[in-house]
């Protein structure tokens, strides 16, 4: 069975490479080297040691993960005729892309795939910017830094700095989460008599990073909690304080019920932030709907009944469940499609024994909003009119139905049933529309609260009280502040 045997150049001088890797590199008849810029190459050669390198490959493509790519197929094809030795830089399975591409496909095509050692370039690192590991450290590749993998509260490593462009790449996403300035160290050939420890504002991370494969970047962890209010983590660990025993009286009592009314006023606030297209307001209402998807989660951990890792576990798997056009192999034309099968799906879901389409839509909905999603599913099943002509009759019918009502004093239940078909009905106008009818009130409500404010700022100009006025006079203000836009 043809065999690739794995090492590792270390990171630092030959005197530190292991004596097992030493024999091997120096007895090999076949080396394949991912990168020749290392210190240990210059003292092999010396020695009579011959390779190939895949420094060239690095030219070749446009991205990292093709690079690999190259470099792994080209190792799997030469092993085919002999066993052969790849040494790569650190140890072999320290942010090594290309080893992990071989463990996985070499047993697959026969071809068996042996570690054969190496120091990892971490031991040099932490003794170069003193730090002691069981702290809690991350370690990233630079090539595919992700924003939200980092953890500000840990060390943090990031290796596979190769040039000034990825080190740009780096920094432009440390910078989403850290300050332009925060401490930085750029750490070059640790372990080698060419050690170099360059601690630099983040902002000049590209400009002092040159073209070199044994260069790395270490965070310190961020102490300051003001740089850590806008982690997920750090969110959690407030609501858990002022739920705790030395927390707030207010936020310790709450429930689930007694917090009912304060969601319902933070989506109103937050949707009158979207209408007035205020993203400073957004941002603040936002916040506190979040607040109360996180007291509500605390007080289901403190119970004992459930967490937010529940809350997003379970959102998570439906969101995946119910996008099988991105998620899966399902495909869609429109957005209707999309509606459509995202109505099945949720149907499957709930089992087959719903006695009616109605059942599931939500009692707690404001009652316009809920009229439209009544409407909305008769009208999936075909019980609607084709266009909005008949459905502004019905209106004008209800209307006819309650005027005929309305001067009978002992029929006042009759009254307020024909007054909710006149809001029905013109909740089923607004469908056709594409009206929000729950929109439309609140903007209407706010027109109204606006004009009013008007008409008390000139009654107040004046010196006067409402009742020196007429609804004449008083409806003059009123047209005043309509034809200034109010």
């Amino acid at each position: 069975m043809k065999k690739i045997t794995i090492v590792g150049l270390g990171a630092g001088d030959i005197e530190q490479l292991p004596l097992g890797v030493y024999r091997a590199l120096v007895g090999a008849n076949r080396i394949y080297l991912r990168t020749k810029e290392h210190p240990v190459i210059e003292e092999l050669v010396k020695e009579g040691v011959s390779y190939q390198s895949f420094d060239d490959v690095y030219e070749k493509h446009q991205t990292f993960e093709a690079v690999y790519e190259e470099i792994s197929e080209t190792l799997l094809l030469a092993a085919k005729d002999e066993s052969i030795i790849y040494a790569v830089p650190g140890h072999p399975i320290v942010a090594e892309r290309t080893v992990q591409l071989l463990l996985e496909r070499g047993p697959k095509r026969g071809i068996e795939i042996e570690i054969g050692g190496g120091q990892s370039f971490l031991d040099a690192l932490f003794q170069a910017v003193i730090v002691d590991p069981i702290e809690g450290f991350q370690l990233l590749d630079a090539t595919s830094l992700k924003r939200d993998e980092i953890q500000l509260k840990q060390h943090l490593v990031i290796g596979q700095v190769y040039d000034g462009m990825v080190a740009s790449d780096v920094k432009l996403t440390l910078m989403e989460k850290l300050p332009y300035d925060y401490d930085t160290y750029i750490v070059t050939a640790a372990g080698t008599k060419q050690e170099v420890v360059k601690k630099i504002p983040l902002y000049e991370l590209d400009r002092e990073v040159g073209l070199n494969n044994l260069t790395s970047i270490y965070i310190p962890p961020v102490k300051e909690e003001e740089l850590l209010y806008s982690e997920f983590s750090k969110l959690r660990e407030i609501i858990s304080i002022l739920r705790g025993p030395d927390g707030c009286p207010w936020d310790k009592k709450q429930t689930h019920d007694s917090l009912k009314k304060y969601l319902i006023e933070e989506c109103y606030e937050l949707i009158e932030a979207i209408m007035e297209k205020d993203f400073d307001h957004m941002i603040e209402e936002l916040g506190d709907v979040l607040l109360q998807v996180m007291l509500h989660a605390q007080i289901g951990e403190d119970e004992g009944y459930f967490s937010i890792e529940d809350i997003i576990k379970g959102l998570s798997e439906k969101m995946v469940r119910r996008h099988p056009h991105v998620f899966s192999t399902a495909t869609v034309n429109d957005e209707e499609d999309v509606l459509k099968n995202w109505q099945e799906i949720k149907k499957a879901e709930k089992g087959e024994g719903t006695p009616s389409i109605l059942m599931d839509v939500n009692y707690s909905l404001p009652n316009l909003l809920r009229a439209s999603e009544i409407q909305s599913k008769a009208s999936k099943v075909g019980f609607d009119w084709n266009e909005v002509e008949p459905a502004w009759n019905k209106v004008l019918e209800e209307m006819e139905e309650f005027k005929a009502e309305w001067g009978n004093k002992e029929r006042r239940q009759q009254q307020l049933q024909e007054f909710g078909d006149i809001l029905f009905a013109l909740v089923n106008v607004a469908r056709f529309m594409k009206i929000n009818p729950e929109e439309a009130l609140f903007a209407t409500n706010q027109k109204f609260i606006r004009r009013f404010s008007f008409i008390e700022q000139k009654v107040n100009e004046n010196g006067k009280d409402f009742s020196d006025y007429t609804l004449e006079e008083l409806d003059q203000f009123w047209d005043e502040a309509k034809s200034i836009g109010m």
